[in-house]
Formats: structure tokens, C-alpha cells, sequence
């Protein structure tokens, strides 16, 4: 007997307001384009942005963790890669019209939290970083 194919974790549809082409402003300026990768298992950022004169090119990618053998991972997790060297790992959280980003992991002090326009077209929020800091950012959607 054929076991029935997975298929994604209903929580991965929130991601669907980030699917497409945004021209990001604030503290880091750019574009990031979001889209699925076949099956709908996980979204892949492409970004290039510009942050304290350095440029940044990379992609993430975000879904639900799973190792070998294990269920899937209970939060929505990714993981960056830049050009620059870094690997990040960040937690998604989108709740109604708020999204949420964890800097590690759920609940930690660095965090990015924005609201998503009632058209879907603009995400506007702010990075908080520990001891202070951060900075305010918008996304426009432009595809």
C-alpha cells in the first residue's frame, strides 16, 4: 500500500502575503521577491538590499524544520544565506494582518514586527534589536 503524499502545514498559507516583488525603504533599502517552491512546502526570499553602505544579496529559505525522522518543527523557521557569509535563522510568525519575525527563535529580544496594509500592498514595521537600536523599514509590493 502507497502512503498518501504530505501536504503543507495550513499555518504556511499566512505566508501568502509575501509572495512577490517588494522595493524595501528604511534603515536597509532594495528589493526582496518571495515565492513557493514546487509543493508549497517552503518560500524562498531572494534579497539585495543596502544596509550601513554594504551590500547585501542572499536567500532565505522558510517553512516548518524537519529532521530526519522527526515531525515537522512546530514554528515556521528559516534560514538566511548572504554573500557577505552569514547564516541566520529567524522564526516567522503572521497573525491576522501582523507579521512577525524572530531574530533565533520565538520570543527572542531581536525581532522584526510590521503590519500589512488592508490592500495587501505595503508592510510597514521596525526591526528591534537588544539594548536599543534597530530601525524602521517598509516594504511596497512592486510585483
Amino acid at each position: 500500500m502507497t502512503q498518501p503524499a504530505p501536504t503543507p502545514d495550513p499555518d504556511l498559507e499566512g505566508l501568502n502575503k509575501l509572495v512577490g516583488t517588494w522595493k524595501v525603504t528604511g534603515g536597509a533599502q532594495g528589493q526582496v521577491t518571495y515565492q513557493w517552491m514546487e509543493g508549497r512546502f517552503f518560500l524562498i526570499q531572494h534579497v539585495d538590499l543596502e544596509q550601513d553602505g554594504r551590500r547585501h544579496k542572499g536567500i532565505e529559505i522558510i517553512g516548518h524544520e524537519q529532521a530526519f525522522g522527526a515531525p515537522p518543527s512546530e514554528d515556521i523557521k528559516s534560514r538566511y544565506y548572504d554573500t557577505m557569509g552569514d547564516t541566520l535563522d529567524y522564526v516567522y510568525e503572521v497573525e491576522g494582518d501582523t507579521l512577525t519575525i524572530w531574530g533565533g527563535e520565538r520570543g527572542s529580544p531581536a525581532y522584526y514586527r510590521g503590519r500589512f496594509s488592508d490592500d495587501g500592498k505595503t508592510c510597514s514595521g521596525a526591526w528591534v534589536y537588544p539594548g536599543g537600536g534597530g530601525y524602521e523599514s517598509a516594504m511596497t509590493r512592486v510585483g
